[in-house]
């Protein structure tokens, strides 16, 4: 009789695992690598965009990704290069949003070297067979022309050559409006977090089908 009900039991639990498997396959990550533009600085995690974002998700049918948000406020293109081979292989995302550089950029970090971080980024996202997803980013103009213009080169030219996704430029309609930025007039607003979740959507949303 107890060897009886052992294969029963065995048998069961095969089925159920079987059962489980298909569900668990249908699991897709996507990685997001920021900084405090996407750590929720100074908003409530609730109400900041990558929170946002996962509500979007489950409302238009791709309750099937997971999102790891592994931003840090502070965090540079070298900090993130750094950062990024174990989060690839902890995560084995099929998607890696790569918000970088805003503060390399205000610490008047060279271009070159942003670009250079930001191209290894790519390259691991890419050798991983994950896609990589580029936001762009701009500094003020008190930079400089030469400067700023540079650096809001980075990105595109590094859409080109890899061939990855673009959102053009991350706060745009929100660094020059009313109520969207917060006191420092570096970060956004709560009333902004919708804003950044559009203008991410339309690039991110295809690359998730």
């Amino acid at each position: 009789m107890d060897t009886a009900r052992q294969t029963v039991r065995s048998i069961l639990f095969l089925l159920l695992a079987c059962l489980a498997a298909p569900a668990l396959a249908s699991q897709n990550t996507l990685l997001i690598l920021g900084d405090s533009l996407s750590a929720a600085y100074g908003v409530p995690t609730e109400q900041a965009w990558v929170q946002l974002l996962k509500q979007r998700l489950d409302r238009n049918g791709l309750s099937q990704w997971q999102v790891v948000n592994a931003s840090i406020s502070g965090e540079t293109t070298d900090g993130g290069a750094r950062r990024l081979p174990g989060l690839l292989e902890d995560n084995e995302p099929d998607v890696v949003l790569i918000e970088l550089g805003g503060n390399d950029g205000l610490r008047g970090f060279p271009p070159q070297v942003i670009e250079a971080n930001l191209a290894e980024m790519i390259a691991l996202v890419q050798d991983s067979g994950a896609r990589a997803i580029l936001v762009g980013m701009q500094i003020p103009p008190n930079y400089g022309q030469r400067y700023t213009q540079m650096f809001a080169d980075i990105y595109p030219t590094l859409s080109d050559r890899y061939d990855t996704a673009l959102v053009p430029f991350f706060l745009q309609g929100i660094y020059d409006q009313d109520g969207m930025m917060q006191d420092d007039g570096i970060h956004p607003s709560v009333d902004a977090q919708p804003q950044l979740l559009d203008n991410v959507w339309p690039v991110l949303e295809p690359t998730l089908h």
